[in-house]
């Protein structure tokens, strides 16, 4: 048996973004738990796991993506409705930088070996 990565994200990858998200709000915007939790559309409690290392903690993400989340987190502040659209930016670099088909992997244990390739582009 073996997830699809569209699976992978939602269980891995989505929580971690919001993770690093959560973090750029409370540290650098100062955010109360609560507020960022009503921002990403999840629980207090998911929030305060995120801040906690208690919940997806399993993705550490490129150092060369601090600045992308820095970015985000200031266009979520400018104006909360854009959250979604931000979230799925951070997905889409996950892909581009390969971050997505490492978890793949990880996590099917090599079954999907045409998951490395999923996210070229290859003409049809």
């Amino acid at each position: 048996m073996y997830s699809l990565p569209q699976e992978i994200e939602v269980w891995y990858i989505i929580p971690a973004v919001r993770r690093e998200l959560a973090k750029v709000l409370a540290e650098r915007h100062g955010l109360k738990q609560k507020k960022i939790a009503e921002i990403l559309g999840t629980s207090e409690a998911a929030i305060s796991q995120y801040l906690s290392k208690k919940r997806a903690n399993e993705i550490k993400f490129p150092k060369t993506m601090e600045r992308d989340f820095q970015q985000s987190a200031k266009e979520i502040i400018k104006d909360n409705k854009k959250v979604v659209k931000e979230i799925m930016a951070l997905v889409s670099l996950t892909k581009k930088n390969g971050l997505s088909c490492k978890m793949c992997k990880k996590y099917n244990k090599g079954v999907l070996s045409m998951c490395s390739c999923m996210f070229e582009k290859k003409p049809r």
